[in-house]
């Protein structure tokens, strides 16, 4: 079935086969929503079980987060215009002088998976880019990334100039050189050591994340 192996094609890393598979299985008639939870996350949610386990290490994981960045390419604008997204939204980004977007779009993918919808900044944001983002969407959630540890200080900026502006957004930072201790020092509201564990989170909380009474 092309949907285990669009699965398997990511637990082995390989992108240019998760393309091609996407796209046979886009041409097979499969709904985009299908191809992202049983082929493309499907694979991801094993990695991940694999990683907590130790079975896996960080260069496998960025290798099947290519692969699933290969086939989301085909699948997003299938996605952004045939699955109706729930209440709420977020918004990603990785801060200015960091151009590295795999962990990013790992966070994006598990959060456009339970149908959130999720404006992607792209990398290298500045953080009035930020500010201005968030006053503009409304989000009830600002996801920021930083890959490099010469880039983390910028978290620090983007969230006092967010929060003059946009005090009730709730903001989470990741990356792997970022800690818990980093975020709380400057103000998060939350960290995450990786999407897997932000997934399950806001699946866990959507009620209490998105569907506020104003």
């Amino acid at each position: 079935m092309i949907l285990n192996q669009l699965k398997d094609s990511i637990l082995e890393g390989e992108a240019e086969i998760t393309y091609d598979l996407t796209h046979k299985a886009l041409s097979m008639g499969y709904p985009a929503q299908v191809i992202l939870e049983k082929g493309l996350i499907a694979g991801m949610n094993e990695i991940a079980d694999k990683f907590r386990e130790r079975n896996v290490i960080i260069p496998e994981v960025l290798m099947a987060t290519r692969s699933m960045h290969a086939g989301l390419s085909l699948l997003e604008p299938h996605l952004i215009s045939s699955s109706p997204n729930k209440p709420g939204k977020v918004i990603v980004g990785t801060v200015a002088g960091d151009l590295h977007d795999i962990g990013k779009t790992l966070v994006k993918t598990m959060v456009m998976s339970l149908r959130i919808k999720v404006i992607d900044l792209g990398v290298d944001v500045t953080p009035k880019k930020f500010a201005d983002a968030v006053r503009k969407e409304k989000p009830e959630i600002l996801m920021i990334s930083a890959l490099l540890t010469t880039t983390m200080g910028v978290m620090k900026s983007i969230i006092e100039e967010v929060r003059q502006q946009s005090p009730s957004v709730k903001i989470f930072v990741g990356g792997a050189p970022v800690t818990e201790e980093f975020a709380s020092e400057i103000a998060a509201d939350y960290y995450f050591e990786n999407a897997f564990e932000i997934r399950d989170y806001l699946k866990e909380n959507y009620d209490k994340l998105f569907l506020r009474k104003d």
